[in-house]
């Protein structure tokens, strides 16, 4: 089974409802799919959203990624020998890492095909069905009430706020969700880079005091900041998730080594695909932090891909794979399974999705 062409789709999916954090506000999701086509006629799916606040990809970059430099490299390439193809990929060029895990989910979309197995049984098999979170996104204290409900009532036992922009505000929407929701339901917050780390301190003890039970906070300060990372994850009670810092297995090794977060998260967009977050996965286990998983704004195409890499490792303990829920329509056929807040792992070869809709050419 050899890479016979490598083509690019366009898709464009509305959001039920804008998406907004810190960083960006979003009212569509806009990507770019990878289509890798094999001389025996099989066919292998990927995608790259543009998150330029976070990445610096844009779908442009990500094209001109794929056209100029990868796919270059990898036409003929027998897919059997994956760890020659992900080494020809990562080699390709620097960062562009939307542009590699697109490439990457394709070719193991391909790989279990070959073998006739799902991909994450290949992985590792641990599980085959994954609950996330659902992200609550940045508004007035009472709208973010609101969504907290709605989505409580529609059976999440997990939300993620997205906070950063006022750490005043943002204990005042803290408030105001668990005091609507109660105790029963985690509440995660995600400041998406926004505070700085002594506001962050205390801000986050302020939440402490109040009992307002949070499971973790996501990447208060900035992404280059480690030192101030490390100085928040010192100095409060909560556990800090390490996020936008994190990107490559080496950032997790210094991360770690350093012990400037609790916990990471691992995005394929970040990390360039499968086969480099299954190396974040094992460094975080030999040092006895656990993992979340999380995706950017992805079709079910990309979230199909992360949510193999989370049934198939048991040290991802969190999952933040909620992207289908927050599209108004799905436009992909196969692949995972959305029911509420629980996604249900296809047992097809490969990836598991069998169609795209709504595809148009670049």
């Amino acid at each position: 089974m050899k890479i016979k062409n490598i083509s690019l789709r366009h898709i464009s999916v509305p959001l039920i409802k804008p998406f907004k954090t810190a960083l960006r506000t979003a009212t569509s999701a806009e990507d770019t799919v990878v289509i890798i086509e094999t001389d025996d006629g099989q066919v292998g799916y990927g995608e790259a959203p543009p998150t330029g606040v976070i990445t610096g990809d844009t779908n442009g970059s990500i094209v001109a990624a794929i056209t100029e430099n990868i796919s270059k490299l990898l036409i003929g390439e027998d897919i059997e020998n994956i760890e020659k193809i992900m080494d020809k990929l990562n080699m390709s060029m620097v960062r562009n890492s939307s542009a590699k895990a697109a490439v990457d989910m394709a070719v193991y979309d391909l790989f279990g095909k070959l073998y006739k197995a799902p991909v994450y049984k290949l992985l590792g098999g641990y599980r085959n069905t994954v609950e996330t979170d659902i992200t609550v996104s940045i508004n007035e204290p009472e709208e973010m009430r609101d969504d907290a409900l709605r989505y409580v009532a529609n059976g999440f036992t997990a939300l993620k706020l997205k906070v950063g922009m006022d750490i005043q505000k943002d204990i005042q929407r803290v408030k105001a969700i668990r005091e609507a929701i109660g105790y029963d339901i985690k509440i995660r917050i995600d400041a998406n880079q926004g505070w700085q780390a002594k506001e962050a301190i205390r801000g986050i003890r302020k939440l402490e005091d109040a009992g307002l039970e949070i499971e973790l906070v996501e990447q208060p300060v900035k992404a280059w900041d480690l030192d101030g990372l490390k100085y928040v994850t010192d100095h409060v009670e909560t556990p800090i998730m390490a996020d936008e810092s994190m990107f490559s297995p080496q950032d997790a090794f210094k991360i770690l080594s350093m012990r400037a977060a609790d916990l990471i998260n691992i995005k394929l967009m970040k990390c360039g695909g499968i086969h480099n977050a299954l190396k974040i996965v094992a460094i975080a286990e030999a040092c006895g932090v656990e993992c979340m998983l999380g995706s950017m704004l992805e079709t079910k195409i990309g979230i199909t891909a992360a949510a193999h890499l989370a049934g198939a490792k048991k040290n991802i303990t969190r999952f933040d794979l909620d992207a289908p829920v927050l599209l108004a329509e799905d436009p992909v056929v196969g692949g995972v399974e959305v029911r509420g807040p629980h996604l249900i792992l296809s047992q097809k070869p490969g990836l598991g999705i069998e169609r795209i809709d709504k595809l148009t050419n670049i």
